[in-house]
This record gives C-alpha cells, sequence and structure tokens, in this order.
C-alpha cells in the first residue's frame, strides 16, 4: 500500500497463521546498515524518511540506492532536520503507511518529542539507532546512552549483534509492532561502526519468503481517513490521561507473548532465530556468568572459549530485548551462577551503586527471586565512545567477578571503569 492509497486494507493474518514458503535466500557481503536496508525493501516500508548523521547515514544511503536501481519503490523524503523526519513518519503511520526512520546521537535527541508522541499516539513506528556517543565533547563511537533514553516512553527496544540478526529482527520488529495488540513504536539499535560499517555474510531473503512471515499493516478502526473520522492526540489532561498511561502498559505487558508468536513462526520460515530474548552462550555449568549487549558479544565470547580451556566455568549471557525487559529468562539463565559481572556501554550518573543502566535493570529483575545465595551483581562499564574492549579487559572482569563469587577482596556494590586511564 502506498502513502496516498486511500483504499481499505485486506484483513490482516493472525499472527499464528503458519504458511511455508520455499526457504530460498542469496548470500551477500553487507553492513549492518545495509541488512536494514535490505529489511526496509523486504517489507514493501511504504514511506521513510532521512536526514544524515554518523553512524546511522548509511541506511538512508543504501536505501536511496535501491530506490535510484528500481528495486525498491516507496516514498522517500529527505527532511530539514531529525525531528521533522520523525514528524513526517508519525503522521503516515497515522493513515496506514508502514514507516521506517532513524538517527544516532544527538540526532536521536534532537528528535525527542516526536520520539515521545509516538508512542503515546501507539503508532508502529520501526527505527533504527545507530548507536553512538552523546555530545559533547565530539564522538562518533558507539554509546547505548542515546537509544536507552527512551526505555520509559513506551518504545519496544532492542539491540542486535550481527548484520544477520540486524536483518531478521526488523522483520520481526515490523511485525510485533503493528500486531493490533500491541501497536508500539520499536528502536533496533545497531551499535556504530562496529556493525553499521562492518561487513560480514548475511542470508538476504526472496520476497516470497518475507511476505509469508509479514502481514500488511492494517489499522482497522483506528485509521485516520475522511470515511473514518476519529480524533489523533486529543487534549485530556487528567480527565484521560492515566486510563490511556495504563492502556500503554497493558500492551507493553503482551509484548512478550507476541514476540514469543513471532520468534516461533520466524524460526519455522527461515530455520533461525533462536531464542527471542536473551542469548545464552556456555551457561550449562558456568559458576559465574558475564552479561552484556550488542556487539560486546564478540570479544566477550572470544574470551569466555580461552578461559574454558583454562578450566574456569564462565558463561555469558547477550539481552537482545530490553524493553520489553526478559526478567523470567534473566532469572532463569542466572540461577545457578554464584556471581554477575554485567558490562555495560552505557552510564547512569547518580544511579544506585553508580553503575550502568543495564546492571540496576538486572538487580530489579534478580532481587525478587528469593534464593538463598542471590548471585553477587558487578557492574563494569566499558567501550564509551567506541573504545575497543579486548579479550584481555574481559578476563580482567571475569577475574574480578570470581573474587566475588569466592568473597575475595572485592566490594559487589561497587563499579568498575575498565580501560580507562586513571
Amino acid at each position: 500500500m502506498s502513502a496516498v492509497d486511500t483504499a481499505i486494507p485486506t484483513p490482516k493474518k493472525s499472527p499464528l497463521d503458519v504458511v511455508i514458503a520455499p526457504r530460498t535466500e542469496n548470500e551477500e557481503l553487507i553492513s549492518g546498515s545495509e541488512a536494514i536496508a535490505h529489511a526496509v525493501r523486504l517489507a514493501n516500508v511504504d514511506v521513510i524518511t532521512a536526514y544524515p548523521i554518523r553512524p546511522y547515514d548509511t541506511v538512508m544511503q543504501y536505501v536511496s540506492k535501491m530506490i535510484a536501481d528500481g528495486d525498491f519503490d516507496c516514498e522517500f523524503i529527505v527532511a530539514e532536520s531529525e525531528h521533522s523526519q520523525f514528524e513526517i513518519v508519525k503522521h503516515a503511520s497515522a493513515v496506514g503507511a508502514r514507516v521506517f526512520a532513524g538517527s544516532s546521537g544527538v540526532g536521536w535527541f534532537y528528535a525527542f518529542e516526536a520520539l515521545a508522541v509516538t508512542a503515546g499516539l501507539r503508532l508502529p513506528m520501526v527505527a533504527m539507532v545507530g548507536n553512538r556517543a552523546l555530545d559533547d565533547p565530539g564522538a562518533f563511537g558507539v554509546e547505548h546512552n542515546d537509544a536507552l533514553a527512551v526505555r520509559d516512553l513506551g518504545w519496544m527496544l532492542c539491540w542486535v549483534s550481527t548484520a544477520q540478526e540486524a536483518l531478521d529482527t526488523a522483520l520481526i520488529a515490523y511485525r510485533v509492532a503493528e500486531d493490533p495488540r500491541i501497536f508500539l513504536p520499536c528502536a533496533i539499535s545497531c551499535d556504530g561502526a562496529f556493525l553499521t560499517h562492518s561487513q560480514s555474510i548475511v542470508k538476504v531473503p526472496s520476497q516470497a519468503m518475507v511476505d509469508s512471515f509479514l502481514p500488511r499493516y492494517d489499522r482497522g478502526d483506528k485509521r485516520l481517513h475522511p470515511d473514518n473520522p476519529i480524533t489523533i492526540a486529543p487534549q485530556v489532561n487528567e480527565d484521560w490521561l492515566m486510563e490511556m498511561r495504563r492502556q500503554s502498559d497493558e500492551a507493553a505487558r503482551r509484548a512478550s507473548d507476541v514476540l514469543i508468536e513471532a520468534y516461533r513462526d520466524f524460526n519455522a520460515k527461515f530455520g533461525r532465530g533462536g531464542e527471542p530474548f536473551i542469548e545464552r552462550y556456555m551457561m550449562d555449568d558456568a559458576e559465574v556468568a558475564l552479561v552484556g549487549m550488542g556487539t560486546m558479544a564478540m570479544p566477550v565470547k572470544v574470551a569466555v572459549r580461552k578461559m574454558r580451556e583454562q578450566g574456569k566455568k564462565v558463561g555469558f549471557v547477550r539481552v537482545r530485548w530490553f524493553r520489553p525487559f526478559p526478567t523470567r529468562e534473566l532469572q532463569d539463565a542466572l540461577a545457578d551462577v554464584h556471581a554477575v559481572g554485567v558490562i555495560d556501554r552505557d552510564f547512569s550518573f547518580g544511579s544506585a551503586f553508580f553503575s550502568g543502566v543495564l546492571a540496576n535493570e538486572l538487580r530489579s529483575a534478580l532481587y525478587p527471586a528469593k534464593k538463598k545465595n542471590q548471585p553477587k551483581i558487578l557492574s563494569f562499564i566499558a567501550g564509551l565512545g567506541g573504545r575497543e574492549v579486548s579479550t584481555g579487559n574481559v578476563m580482567k572482569m571475569t577475574k574480578t567477578v570470581f573474587d566475588a563469587a569466592n568473597g575475595v577482596g572485592t566490594d559487589a556494590q561497587d563499579t568498575y571503569w575498565i580501560g580507562a586511564r586513571e
């Protein structure tokens, strides 16, 4: 459906309908940004807006090339600012268009008014955040604070670690965000440079495969249209605001079950996808665990393998979906470990224990587990501004976690800055 099409959309398939299309895919050497561009093409997105800011801008470059080559038909609008681009797709979503936009760092913040309103209006925009440090001082390297800023507004929020996962997750994000039980926006976070600009082999599915998985976007009687007079963004003040917030909360609570449905269907059709909310790596007999998000997974996994060769029982849990937060999954994954080291590529100045955001979320998730020997939780802040996190850094953090597990000279309430000059 184009952005100006006024026809009433065809009925949406049930998310439980599983139709297996022939599994036809091409392998391509592409970056994470190009993988996202392929995903929005395969999703038949109607309206895409753009405003250049590194490292996100490579996505709009790939999209514009697809359009110029005749491989993709959509309304591609270059706005005069990040704020305007998110306003444009917000309104396009309200009239029934499937939309996409994205930004990075301070550009994401410049659009913040539109981002907050999009969630409040229950518009299922899918956006990409090319994670980048917030100015000043000026920096283009990856940090996670930009995307994390929307975590309490009603946005679904996830981090991917590979270009393949970026493509697959974008398709899943449209399926879940546009489900009538949800109608919430979703931000896909891709670490700047490490993922947005790094190439790897990616399986790009056929259009038929994607069409069998992703139904058309259908707002039903919530579509803004001359033949369907409804009010969008009414002024409600104290009369109805709490009820509307509670409705959004109920949708956020339903998101976990809808994500499980979508991953189950995706796994059946594409033969991959894995566990929806977290990834477990060498956790079966782990005595201690590291937890992190995004491309941090690569050096951590290498270090974990090396330490396993040395007989050290350490595992890794990668958080894939931050909103909805995988509370039950993390409780299960970490049930038998003695200590946990959380590696944050973000900061939360003045927070409890002066920890990173993920560390304090994990403390909250594990607190009600009512276990006699609660795992000690240590907070590590590393890799800010795109600084490399080496296997040596990971091994140093792991030693600290083992010390905490054994009660040796380590305070689990401390937060450790790794790789920072004194």
